[in-house]
């Protein structure tokens, strides 16, 4: 009766969150619940995991700067923050927005009904005591939340003194997360045994993964370029796909650089990485849509597993050896379900920890197939989502554009030091001279052999010199558009050096500006012409 009214009325849901929410609460989690979806793969969702802000989670060995990381974002000092050489982070540390410096115990954050952690508490109190919410105010946290975690390190010890799952912690945020940010030393390049096992404990979330290679001013640029293609190598060993994760390189502190070499690179990659983080907010409501998405497809086949294995015990004799028969062939019922049902085999869980789960599991207590429960999780997926996937884009036009302000992203937006100012086409913004008129001379030398009628010279007669700069034409076209300022297809003397400028330009790596600046327009048709 639901799914039809869901069909007939398009006004159901008032936003995006609240018809994720009622969506998850209608249609899919009836089926996880039945099938024991939270028993093997993660725990119910929240309301508060639908209202949340995007987070961004820090992952990394110790001392690859991932506080100090957090504390260069913010330009402020958070509760609870230690900074050191040594493994000194060893909480989980939620760095949250709030009206006054404090910090939540993990215990008490994990019953607070307006936070995404409360099913956290199935980690224990050796978890708990070892998780806390560090809440400020500060303009960077209007936006995003950031996860800061404990340093992983090398070697048995921390498996026996942690006294959780670290890595099924990290599985746990990585799901609902926007943003997991993996942070290496360009100075000590070493992934250790529990590293690399966080990353493959990661691996469904590749497409959230970015990969911060920090403290390259430590370094020399023929040492820099060895690391970098070491991480990469690494990198493509544990992750396994064919592609390749993006790696920001800098040093992320509000330090002077010991070696300036690449200072260029590092603000580029900077304010790359700077760009990615202020997107989150605009982009959170399609991640929760995507992740909705892919939990619905793998309780789909949680539910065709369990429906199989309850339809193949036996009624009365013989339970348990059928059972361990049916544990050691969890594969071929894997391949038997993939042909039957035209699943795709990336959707399945992994075989090994799956077997491990079923061996705890009563499976005279599995339920059996139940078609309508899945019927309206394919209903979901085949209408409701792309419904939602509308109703997305309407928010994202509806609404202003949202972006992470304040902390150090303030201070690439504007100003001589903002990412890109006086380089490029912004090259004498702030000069009272007309800064082609330096290299004017040379160009008019050029002008004047290309025989000017009038003192222009034609398109044709440009062409045969700006084409020797051996840009394409669709480059070409552009920089005749901006050079060609009074649009009378002809080009005198300050157009034609304006056009070499603007090549010059091009040729330095740099962008074209979409319309010509203000300061770029020559001289003698400042006040007549629109730039």
């Amino acid at each position: 009766m639901f799914r039809k009214n869901l069909k007939k009325d398009p006004e159901l849901f008032q936003n995006v969150s609240e018809g994720l929410r009622r969506l998850y609460r209608t249609k899919l989690f009836p089926l996880e619940d039945t099938y024991r979806f939270h028993d093997f793969h993660s725990p119910a969702l929240e309301d508060a995991d639908f209202d949340n802000k995007p987070m961004v989670l820090l992952v990394g060995q110790y001392s690859t700067g991932k506080t100090t990381f957090i504390r260069h974002l913010m330009e402020q000092d958070f509760p609870g923050m230690r900074i050191g050489p040594e493994p000194t982070t060893d909480s989980f540390i939620a760095v949250m927005h709030g009206e006054q410096d404090g910090v939540i115990p993990g215990n008490a954050l994990v019953v607070d009904p307006k936070k995404p952690f409360r099913k956290l508490n199935a980690f224990g109190n050796a978890f708990l005591n070892r998780f806390m919410c560090a809440q400020m105010p500060n303009p960077v946290l209007e936006s995003i939340s950031i996860i800061d975690t404990p340093g992983i390190l090398s070697g048995e010890k921390q498996r026996i003194s942690r006294g959780y799952d670290f890595a099924a912690v990290l599985e746990w945020f990585a799901e609902r997360v926007d943003r997991i940010i993996l942070l290496f030393d360009a100075h000590k390049l070493d992934i250790s045994d529990e590293f690399s096992e966080v990353i493959r404990a990661l691996k469904n979330h590749e497409d959230k993964m970015r990969v911060v290679l920090n403290k390259a001013d430590q370094i020399s640029t023929q040492q820099l370029m060895r690391v970098y293609g070491a991480l990469m190598w690494s990198l493509g060993k544990i992750i396994n796909t064919p592609e390749v994760v993006r790696v920001y390189i800098g040093s992320f502190w509000a330090q002077p650089l010991l070696v300036p070499d690449n200072r260029k690179l590092f603000e580029a990659e900077e304010q790359d990485l700077f760009v990615d983080i202020q997107s989150l907010p605009r982009n959170a409501a399609l991640r929760k849509l995507n992740d909705l998405i892919k939990r619905a497809r793998l309780a789909k086949v949680q539910a065709y597993i369990i429906s199989s294995l309850k339809k193949e015990m036996p009624s009365v004799f013989g339970k348990d050896s059928k059972k361990k028969e049916l544990i050691a062939n969890l594969g071929e019922i894997y391949h038997k379900i993939e042909k039957e049902h035209q699943i795709s085999p990336g959707d399945f869980p992994k075989l090994d920890k799956m077997q491990e789960l079923l061996n705890g599991q009563d499976f005279t207590k599995f339920a059996s197939l139940k078609p309508k429960l899945l019927e309206a999780v394919e209903d979901m997926l085949a209408n409701d989502i792309a419904r939602l996937m509308a109703m997305v884009r309407q928010e994202e036009a509806s609404m202003p554009s949202q972006t992470v302000k304040g902390g150090a992203f303030e201070g690439t937006m504007s100003g001589p030091f903002g990412h890109g100012y006086g380089e490029g086409a912004s090259e004498g913004i702030d000069e009272l001279e007309w800064v082609v008129g330096r290299d004017k001379p040379t160009y008019d030398e050029i002008f004047y052999t290309l025989s000017p009628i009038n003192g222009k010279v034609s398109g044709a007669a440009a062409k045969k010199e700006l084409v020797k700069s051996k840009l394409p034409n669709t480059v070409l076209g552009k920089i005749w558009k901006l050079a060609d300022v009074d649009k009378d297809g002809f080009l005198d003397d300050e157009e034609f050096a304006l056009a070499n400028h603007l090549i010059k330009v091009k040729l330095e790596g740099h962008e074209l500006p979409p319309t010509l600046p203000e300061h770029l327009v020559p001289p003698s048709k400042r006040g007549t012409v629109e730039a």
